[in-house]
């Protein structure tokens, strides 16, 4: 996938721990940025205060496909779009690309549903996150 399918990137930058003894980003750190990548996209839009908010997301689906290897030192661009928004779930579609590098080194699928932070079950997501969520869309 290029960078043109994605409309919000986020910047993530590679640790020492994230490699194995093979010299790469070992592929679980690559779930481990798709997390990061979204959760911080909610935070920045205001959709998350991970400490205060009533309604969160979580993950009920995740996979990746892997095309290239990620290093450190670097930094990883995380592109964002949404594939799919339902009434009280999303799907994402999330590329990892090596510093600005047009292709994706991997991408994949990333499901949130917003659930009630107490209760674990889920809730319609209101039409104030809707409007921001759809700015990924299409």
């Amino acid at each position: 996938m290029n960078r043109s399918e994605f409309k919000s990137f986020q910047q993530i930058p590679t640790r020492w721990m994230d490699v194995d003894i093979y010299g790469h980003v070992n592929n679980v750190q690559y779930l481990s940025f798709f997390d990061t990548a979204v959760n911080s996209w909610y935070v920045d839009q205001g959709l998350l205060d991970p400490i205060h908010s009533r309604d969160i997301f979580l993950v009920v689906e995740t996979g990746c496909n892997y095309f290239s290897e990620l290093t450190f030192p670097g930094v990883v661009s995380a592109g964002l779009r949404i594939e799919k928004l339902g009434s009280s779930s999303v799907v994402f579609r999330v590329g990892l690309f090596a510093g600005e590098a047009s292709s994706t080194a991997a991408h994949g699928r990333f499901v949130h549903v917003h659930v009630d932070r107490q209760t674990r079950r889920p809730t319609a997501i209101p039409e104030e996150k809707r409007l921001i969520l759809a700015s990924l869309t299409g």
